[in-house]
C-alpha cells in the first residue's frame, strides 16, 4: 500500500503553567477519505478539523481527500484547548509535500484558527517561548497578539503570524516569516493611591512596611471604617519594583490563564478576592490544574478583606501553600507545583457586629458569638501570620488633621534599602527576603548574641503558648528591623519590637 511523507512539526502544550513538548505528526495515505486525530486528543483539538479546513480554503487549499492521520506524541498526555490548529494545519501541508519545510524548521509552532484564516490568540505563550529556548529550537511561530510575550524570552526568534496566508508565503518562498514587534511597555498602576493619605494609625504603618520590606504576612484587625482596606489597598504604592526575573515568572502565571496582555507584567500583582470564593479559585485546581489568586498574586500582594467571612476550608487550604510558599495540586494522572510566593494581608473585624472594644460603640454580640467568629481564624493559621496588629479609631481631630503623612515614595525607599541588604545576604542560598527564609538558613544568617537569647527567653516564657514556627518567625521580622534600621546584626531591641507587632487577634 502507497504510504505518504511523515511530517512533523514541534508545538506544545500547557500543563499547569509549564508548557510540555507535542510532537506533531501527519501522515496521507490512499484510502477511503478521513481526517483521524489519535494521542488523547480533547473534543476542542478533534474539532479543530472544521477551523482548518475553512482557515485553509481561505488561501486555496482543502484537507487532502485521502486518508489523513494525526498523532500527537507522547500518546499518553491529555492534550486540551484549540493550540494545536494551527501546527496540525501545518503539518498537513508538510505531509502533501507541497512546500518546503526550511520556512519553519526548528520552530515551535502554536496557535489557535478562525474561520476565516485569522490566528488566534493562544495561553502559555511565554512557557511555550521558554521550552523553545531550552531545547535549542530556532524560533517560535505563535499568534501575532501573543507574540509580545514570547519576545521577553531571549535567545530565540519569535514570529507573530496574524493570518494563515503570512504562513503559506512563507513556506511558498514568496516572503519571510514576519517577525514580532516589540511590546509596547504596559502602563503604569493608578498612581492616585499614597500613603500620605492616611491619617494617624502608625502602628499599621509601621507595621504594613516591615511586612513589605521582609515579605511577611500580615494581619489588621479594628472596627468598621477604621483604615483598615484602605490601608491595605495603598500597599501596592510602597512595594519595591520586579526585577526581570520576577517579572518572568509572574507574567508565565498570567499568561498561563491568557491573562498576560501581551507583554512583560512589570508591576507587582495586587490581587483582593472577594470572600465567596471557592478552595479551587483561591489555590487553583479542576480536572485540568490551573493557577488561582494565590499563584496570581505570586511576587505580589494576595488581600483578603473580612477574612472570618471566608470559608473554613477555604483559609484553612491556605496553610501549607504559605508556608511552601507553592501550590501543590495532586491529580490521578500527576502532580502540578504553582508557584505562590506571596504578601497575604488579611482584614479582620474584633467580632460579628465589630465594635468590641472599640470605645466607639457598645458590641452587641453575645460571648459565644464573639468565640464562634474568632474560631474561624484557627490557630494554626495565625501561627503563619508574622505581624498582627490592631488599627484603632481616630478622634475626630485626627481625621481632619491637615498635614499629610508621610509619602508612599519615602517609606518606598526605605523598603528598597532594606530588600537591597537582604539580597545582598541571602542571594547564595538563592533566596530574595526574610520571610523567605528556611530553618537551616536562618540559623546561619541570623546568629543572636548572649542578651538576644535572654531576652527570646523572656518573651517565650511570657507567652508560654510560642511554637517553635512562631520563634523562627519572630527572627525573622526582627532581622528585617535590623535591615531597615541599616544595622548588620539583630540586637535585644529589634527582637522587642518583632514581639510588639505580634499581638492576640
Amino acid at each position: 500500500m502507497w504510504r505518504g511523507v511523515v511530517a512533523h512539526v514541534t508545538s506544545s502544550t500547557l500543563v499547569g503553567i509549564d508548557a510540555v513538548p507535542i510532537d506533531v505528526e501527519c501522515e496521507v495515505m490512499r484510502g477511503l477519505p478521513g481526517y483521524h486525530v489519535v494521542g488523547l486528543a480533547t473534543p476542542a483539538v478533534k474539532e479543530g478539523a472544521v477551523r482548518i479546513r475553512s482557515a485553509l480554503a481561505t488561501v486555496g487549499h482543502d484537507l487532502p481527500l485521502k486518508k489523513v492521520t494525526i498523532n500527537l506524541a507522547p500518546a499518553d498526555l491529555r492534550k486540551p484547548g484549540s493550540a494545536l490548529d494551527l501546527p496540525i494545519a501545518l503539518a498537513v501541508l508538510l505531509a502533501e509535500a507541497i512546500y518546503d519545510p526550511a520556512a519553519v524548521d526548528r520552530c515551535l509552532v502554536l496557535g489557535e484558527l478562525g474561520l476565516d484564516g485569522s490566528v488566534r490568540p493562544v495561553r502559555g505563550v511565554i512557557a511555550a517561548a521558554m521550552l523553545a529556548r531550552a531545547r535549542g529550537l530556532r524560533g517560535v511561530i505563535v499568534p501575532a497578539a501573543c507574540a509580545g510575550e514570547a519576545r521577553v524570552v531571549d535567545g530565540i526568534a519569535v514570529h507573530g503570524v496574524a493570518h494563515v496566508a503570512e504562513l503559506i508565503d512563507a513556506l511558498a518562498g514568496r516572503g519571510a516569516l514576519p517577525e514580532a514587534r516589540t511590546a509596547a511597555p504596559p502602563s503604569p498602576p493608578d498612581g492616585g493611591a499614597d500613603m500620605a493619605e492616611v491619617r494617624g494609625q502608625l502602628a499599621a504603618r509601621a507595621a504594613i512596611e516591615l511586612a513589605v520590606a521582609g515579605g511577611h504576612n500580615l494581619l489588621l484587625t479594628g472596627p468598621p471604617g477604621t483604615g483598615k482596606t484602605m490601608l491595605a489597598r495603598r500597599i501596592a504604592s510602597v512595594l519595591p519594583a520586579m526585577s526581570h526575573d520576577e517579572a518572568l515568572e509572574t507574567t508565565k502565571v498570567y499568561s498561563a490563564l491568557g491573562l498576560a496582555g501581551g507583554g512583560l507584567i512589570e508591576h507587582r500583582p495586587f490581587r483582593a478576592p472577594h470572600h465567596s470564593i471557592s478552595g479551587a479559585a483561591l489555590l487553583g485546581g479542576g480536572s485540568q490544574p490551573r493557577p488561582g489568586e494565590l499563584s496570581l498574586a505570586h511576587n505580589g500582594v494576595l488581600f483578603l478583606d473580612e477574612l472570618p467571612e471566608f470559608a473554613r476550608g477555604t483559609i484553612e487550604a491556605l496553610r501549607q501553600p504559605l508556608e511552601e510558599r507553592a501550590v501543590t495540586i495532586g491529580r490521578v494522572h500527576g502532580t502540578i507545583r504553582l508557584p505562590a510566593s506571596c504578601l497575604l494581608v488579611a482584614a479582620a473585624n474584633p467580632c460579628p457586629c465589630g465594635w468590641l472594644d472599640s470605645g466607639a460603640r457598645e458590641c452587641t454580640c453575645s460571648t459565644g458569638a464573639v468565640e464562634r467568629y474568632r474560631a474561624r481564624m484557627s490557630g494554626p493559621l495565625l501561627d503563619r501570620i508574622d505581624l498582627r496588629v490592631a488599627v484603632e479609631p481616630l478622634s475626630l481631630a485626627e481625621l481632619r488633621r491637615a498635614e499629610p503623612a508621610e509619602s508612599s515614595a519615602a517609606i518606598r525607599a526605605r523598603v528598597v534599602a532594606a530588600r537591597d541588604r537582604q539580597r545582598a545576604r541571602l542571594h547564595r542560598f538563592g533566596l530574595r527576603c526574610n520571610a523567605e527564609m528556611t530553618a537551616r538558613v536562618l540559623r546561619m544568617t541570623c546568629p543572636l548574641d548572649g542578651a538576644c537569647e535572654r531576652t527570646l527567653a523572656e518573651l517565650v516564657e511570657r507567652r508560654r503558648v510560642m511554637s517553635a514556627r512562631a520563634i523562627d518567625r519572630l527572627i525573622k521580622v526582627a532581622r528585617t528591623v535590623a535591615d531597615l534600621a541599616g544595622q548588620d546584626a539583630i540586637d535585644a531591641g529589634c527582637l522587642l519590637e518583632a514581639a510588639a507587632f505580634r499581638r492576640e487577634a
